[in-house]
């Protein structure tokens, strides 16, 4: 009786990945569904095949898919205009950056013109009001009894004075502050005018699908091998447990030939719960298979069990063999 083979691990594993590639193969398979909608359509084609070479040195095919989206007409024709007018802003934001090379060369002006009328205009206001508060300032201090010439007047006329001074220095720095926004203004207003072009003409990315997943448990092929196999083995074990538990009872309780000398075809298949070697064998004199102990094996063990016939072969009592 012959235990059974232990499945080669790698022939297992080849099945295995080969079963794995199956199954997500179909899973993708499946879910690759062709969808239509109001505003067009999704559609999977297969062109062609990807390959790769396994651990074992084998070249693997497995098909290769496109996933391709369609507008609807109407839908197609609002892309098509929408990218004409792109591309018609982006031109005109390509022409007019030409004149940007000189343009940028040159050197910021505060437009002194601008603020020169600025305080032109201011001027022309206080110039009269502050004549009115110099004379009606003048004639206050002489109703006073406060003559031109003295210290009262003189501190009067230079306080008037620094608050004159004041206002025209606040109108000139309003003037510049003026000046410089309409200048920033100018010289900004074509780069934003080219910024806005810009803007208006981005390519859009187009939006890919998610590739499909498998979501179903392939086949447990090494599971099932391993199982088989564990299952063929506990039958053989307990179909040699029962042979072996024979030994010890009186089906084959006697004296038997178990010289090694008078055997053939020696082959070990367990052991005693004495822990004794058993084989199967056949006689050198002929006959069908036996199973049983070797004499000088029970002899290191229990000598009383082994006997010697008059030619010296050795003879065990299976009666004593536990």
């Amino acid at each position: 009786m012959k235990t059974p083979k232990a499945p080669d691990p790698v022939a297992t594993a080849q099945a295995q990945s080969g079963m794995n590639r199956d199954t997500a193969l179909t899973q993708s398979q499946l879910n690759m569904v062709d969808q239509q909608g109001p505003y067009g359509s999704l559609t999977y084609t297969q062109n062609g095949n990807n390959t790769f070479v396994d651990s074992q040195g084998k070249t693997v095919s497995t098909p290769k898919y496109t996933a391709t989206t369609s507008l609807s007409p109407q839908q197609q024709q609002i892309l098509d205009q929408t990218q004409a007018a792109e591309l018609n802003l982006g031109t005109i934001a390509n022409e007019r950056s030409d004149f940007l090379k000189d343009y940028l060369a040159q050197p910021f002006d505060v437009n002194s013109a601008t603020e020169a009328k600025l305080n032109e205009l201011g001027s022309a206001r206080l110039d009269p009001r502050f004549a009115r508060e110099q004379e009606a300032l003048r004639a206050q201090l002489v109703n006073s009894g406060i003559r031109p010439g003295t210290a009262a007047y003189t501190s009067a006329m230079g306080d008037f004075g620094q608050t004159k001074n004041d206002a025209y220095n606040q109108l000139a720095l309003t003037g510049r502050q003026q000046a410089f926004q309409e200048a920033s203004y100018e010289r900004n207003q074509p780069l934003n005018e080219i910024g806005a072009l810009l803007s208006g003409s981005q390519v859009q990315g187009p939006e890919f699908v998610n590739t499909p997943q498998t979501q179903v448990g392939g086949v447990d092929y090494t599971g099932l091998v391993n199982s088989k196999y564990q299952s063929e083995l506990a039958s053989s074990n307990a179909k040699m447990g029962g042979l072996f538990g024979l030994l010890g009872t009186g089906l084959t309780a006697g004296i038997k030939y178990s010289d090694r000398r008078l055997k053939t075809d020696i082959r070990r298949v367990g052991s005693t719960d004495a822990g004794l070697p058993v084989y199967t064998y056949r006689y050198t004199s002929g006959g069908p298979v036996e199973m049983g102990v070797m004499a000088d094996e029970v002899a290191q063990v229990n000598p009383s069990a082994v006997a010697r016939d008059g030619a010296g072969f050795q003879m065990v009592d299976y009666g004593k063999v536990a």
